[in-house]
C-alpha cells in the first residue's frame, strides 16, 4: 500500500511540473512583451508629441498710419509678428503712398475735399493688407505742425478738417481709430524711436535667431526737419534738469530711456522761410520789389503779402499797412555770403546769454552727446548738395557755397530731380542748417561728423510714423503662438489610452500568475510533507 502511494507521487509530481511549466511559461513570455512594447511605445509618441512639436506664429498683423504733415500726407503700412517681443511690435514698413495735394492743413476753407484726396492712395492700401484682415487692421492719422498751427489760428477750420477726415474713415473696411493732432514732443520722441529701431538700437538677432538686446549698444539722436516745425531728440546724460518738460522716460522692449526732445514751432523749412521773407521786407526800403541774397542769380518770383505774413509764425512782422493781395517781387541775386548772415537773424541766440546748456530763443538744451541721424528735410537739403551720410563741417560748408553761388539756369543740371518750389530754396535751408545746428544745437567740427543724413534704413522710411505705430503696439494684445504637434490630439489620446490599458492588464496577468505559482508551489510543499509523515 506504501509502495503504491510512492509510486503515484514519483511518477505524477514530475508530469504536473512540466505540465505547469508549459501552461505558465507561454503566457508569462506574451504578458511580458506586451508589457514592454506597451512601456515603449508610450515613451516614444510621449517624447515624440513633447520634443517634435512645430510651434508656428500666429501670423501677421498690419497697422497703417498717416502722417498729415504741414506740406504733404503720407501713408504707410506696417507689418508684425502677432506674438510680440517684450510686449512692443517687431514692426517692419510694407508700403508707402505719398497722398495727392498739399498737406490737410491747407484744407481749413475746403474740408470737404479731402477724402477725394485720400482715395488713390486708400485702393492701393486696401491691396496691400489681405482682404480677411481688413476689419481688424487699426488706422491712425496724425498730424503735425501744419495742423497745429491751424488749430491755433482757426480752431473751428481746424476741427472741420478733423471731422471729414473721420467721416471718410469710419466709410473704409479699416479698424479707424481716431484721426488726431500729435504735439511736437510727441513728434520728436516718436522720430527718436524710429531712427533707433531701424538702426538695430533696441533688438537683434543673435546666434539662435532669437531677438535679444543688443549689449552695449548706443542710442542714435534724431533731427528731423518738417514744413512747420524741427525736433530734436536724444539720451540725455546723467546732468540733466529734470524738472523741464523736455525731458521725458520712454520704456521699449523693457528698457527705460531718458530723453531730452524739444519741438520747435515755426522753425521748420518753410515757416522758417516765410519768417526770412518777413524779416527781408521789414528791413527794406521798398515793399514791392526786394532783393534775396539766398535765391540763385537770375530767378524773380511774385508772392502775395498773405503768401508770406498769413501764417500765425509771421503775423508778428506783418508791416502797418499790410494788404494781403498786394503783390511783392522777390529778386535772387545768389550771394552766399549775405544769405548766411541773414538767415541768422531769424534765431534769437542771444536769448540764451551764452549758457552751454540753452540752444536758441531761450531754449533749455543739454550737452549734446553721441551720434545722431538727421532725416527729412535735412536729408533732402544735403542731397541736393550731392551729400549724404557723414562728412565734415568744412565739406558742408564748401557744398554750400558752391550751390548757392549757381545762377538759377544751372540748377536743372545740377539737381537730379528738378522741382522749382524746392530748388530755389536749396540755399536758403542748407544755411538755416548751419546756423540751426552750430549756432542752436552745438555742433563743433569734432561733433559734427557724427550727424549722418539719411532718408531710410533698409526698405523702411525714418519718419515718425513708425515710432508712432511701434508706441502703439503696446496697447494690442500679442496672441498666443500656435503649436503644431506630430500626432494629433485625438490619435494620440487614443493611442495613450490603448497602450496604458494594455500595459496594465499585463502587469495584473503577470502578477496573477506570480501569485497562482506560489499558491500551488506551497500547495506541493504541504503534499510532499503530508506524503513524507505518512
Amino acid at each position: 500500500m506504501l509502495g503504491e502511494k510512492m509510486f503515484t507521487v514519483l511518477t505524477r509530481q514530475p508530469c504536473e511540473q512540466a505540465g505547469l511549466k508549459a501552461l505558465y511559461r507561454t503566457p508569462t513570455i506574451i504578458a511580458l512583451v506586451v508589457l514592454l512594447v506597451s512601456i515603449v511605445v508610450l515613451v516614444s509618441i510621449t517624447v515624440i508629441q513633447i520634443h517634435k512639436q512645430e510651434v508656428l506664429p500666429p501670423g501677421l498683423k498690419y497697422g497703417i498710419v498717416l502722417d498729415a504733415g504741414s506740406s504733404r500726407t503720407t501713408v504707410y503700412v506696417y507689418q508684425w509678428p502677432a506674438e510680440k517681443e517684450n510686449n512692443t511690435g517687431v514692426v517692419s514698413q510694407t508700403f508707402k503712398c505719398s497722398v495727392k495735394g498739399s498737406g490737410i492743413s491747407s484744407y481749413g476753407n475746403n474740408p470737404q475735399d479731402i477724402p477725394k484726396a485720400f482715395e488713390d492712395c486708400m485702393q492701393k492700401v486696401k491691396g496691400q493688407v489681405p482682404f480677411q484682415l481688413h476689419g481688424s487692421t487699426p488706422i491712425h492719422l496724425g498730424a503735425t505742425a501744419g495742423m497745429r498751427l491751424l488749430r491755433l489760428q482757426n480752431e473751428t477750420a481746424a476741427n472741420e478738417v478733423l471731422e471729414s477726415i473721420q467721416s471718410y474713415f469710419k466709410s473704409q473696411p479699416f479698424d479707424f481709430r481716431g484721426a488726431q493732432i500729435i504735439s511736437g514732443q510727441e513728434e520728436g520722441v516718436y522720430g527718436w524711436i524710429t531712427a533707433n529701431y531701424l538702426m538695430g538700437n533696441f533688438l537683434e538677432k543673435n546666434l539662435w535667431h532669437m531677438w535679444v538686446h543688443p549689449h552695449g549698444v548706443e542710442t542714435t539722436g534724431a533731427l528731423d526737419l518738417g514744413g512747420a516745425s524741427t525736433q530734436i531728440s536724444f539720451v540725455a546724460g546723467e546732468k540733466v534738469d529734470l524738472n523741464t518738460s523736455d525731458i521725458m522716460q520712454v520704456s521699449l522692449y523693457g528698457y527705460v530711456y531718458t530723453l531730452y526732445t524739444h519741438s520747435f514751432q515755426c522753425y521748420g523749412r518753410n515757416e522758417a522761410e516765410k519768417k526770412f521773407l518777413a524779416m527781408l521786407l521789414q528791413n527794406s526800403p521798398t515793399k514791392n520789389h526786394l532783393t534775396n541774397p539766398c535765391y540763385p542769380r537770375h530767378y524773380s518770383i511774385n508772392f502775395t503779402m498773405g503768401h508770406v505774413f498769413d501764417s500765425l509764425c509771421t503775423v508778428d512782422q506783418r508791416p502797418e499797412s499790410y494788404n494781403p493781395s498786394d503783390i511783392i517781387t522777390f529778386e535772387g541775386t545768389g550771394d552766399p555770403s549775405l544769405c548766411k548772415e541773414k538767415v541768422a537773424s531769424i534765431f534769437d541766440f542771444k536769448a540764451c546769454h551764452d549758457q552751454e546748456t540753452c540752444s536758441f530763443d531761450g531754449v533749455y538744451q543739454p550737452k549734446i552727446k553721441g551720434p545722431f541721424v538727421a532725416f527729412a528735410g535735412f536729408y533732402y537739403t544735403a542731397s541736393a548738395l550731392n551729400l549724404s551720410g557723414s562728412f565734415s563741417l568744412d565739406t558742408f560748408n564748401s557744398s554750400t557755397w558752391n550751390f548757392c553761388s549757381q545762377n538759377w539756369s544751372q540748377l536743372p543740371l545740377l539737381l537730379p530731380k528738378f522741382d522749382e518750389v524746392y530748388a530755389r530754396s536749396y540755399c536758403f535751408s542748407a544755411n538755416y542748417i548751419y546756423h540751426l545746428f552750430v549756432n542752436g544745437y552745438k555742433f563743433t567740427e569734432e561733433t559734427w561728423p557724427q550727424i549722418h543724413f539719411e532718408k531710410e534704413v533698409g526698405n523702411s522710411s525714418i519718419a515718425w510714423s513708425l515710432g508712432y505705430m511701434l508706441s502703439l503696439t503696446n496697447q494690442i494684445p500679442a496672441e498666443s503662438p500656435l503649436i503644431r504637434l506630430p500626432i494629433e490630439p485625438p490619435v494620440f489620446v487614443g493611442t495613450l489610452a490603448f497602450f496604458t490599458a494594455a500595459a496594465l492588464l499585463c502587469l495584473a496577468f503577470l502578477v496573477y500568475l506570480c501569485s497562482a505559482s506560489r499558491k500551488k508551489r506551497h500547495s506541493e510543499h504541504a503534499f510532499d510533507h503530508a506524503v513524507d509523515s505518512d
